[in-house]
């Protein structure tokens, strides 16, 4: 088993209805680490530069006003198969679809307010934690 790292955001739904704690408790249960956090208010250019790789989908602009709507968490995890054992704990983007127990089946309320977003694999995690953190804040 492999030690990594991921990068995890719990969105503005969840943090409007301060349940971040209840997240972190199920991320911490799975066995991951935040080794770094931070609550920050996005800016529209940051969450357009976070979800460039979407620019041309239909729902992007959607996506980006709901990211600055209000805070959020951002976090990165570290643990064996961090990456996919965050997907796992997180469930399907779709809440329907979401296994029982998972934050998404729990917490989400639609498949845009799905609570939190994880890195998909390791290029995208060091990218992704790059984006919203320099070496000095990753303290684990």
């Amino acid at each position: 088993m492999a030690i990594e790292r991921t990068f995890s955001i719990i969105k503005p739904d969840a943090t409007r209805r301060n349940i971040t704690g209840k997240i972190t408790d199920k991320l911490e249960a799975a066995g991951l680490r935040v080794i770094a956090s931070k609550r920050i208010h996005m800016t529209r250019d940051q969450a357009e530069g976070f979800y460039a790789v979407h620019k041309e989908r239909p729902f992007f602009n959607d996506l980006v006003t709901f990211m600055i709507s209000g805070p959020v968490v951002v976090q990165v995890l570290e643990g064996e198969n961090a990456i996919s054992q965050n997907r796992e704990v997180m469930g399907a983007t779709n809440p329907a679809d979401a296994a029982p127990g998972t934050i998404r089946a729990e917490f989400a309320e639609s498949i845009e307010a799905n609570s939190v977003h994880g890195s998909d694999g390791p290029d995208t995690a060091k990218t992704e934690i790059a984006f919203f953190f320099s070496d000095g804040e990753i303290v684990g």
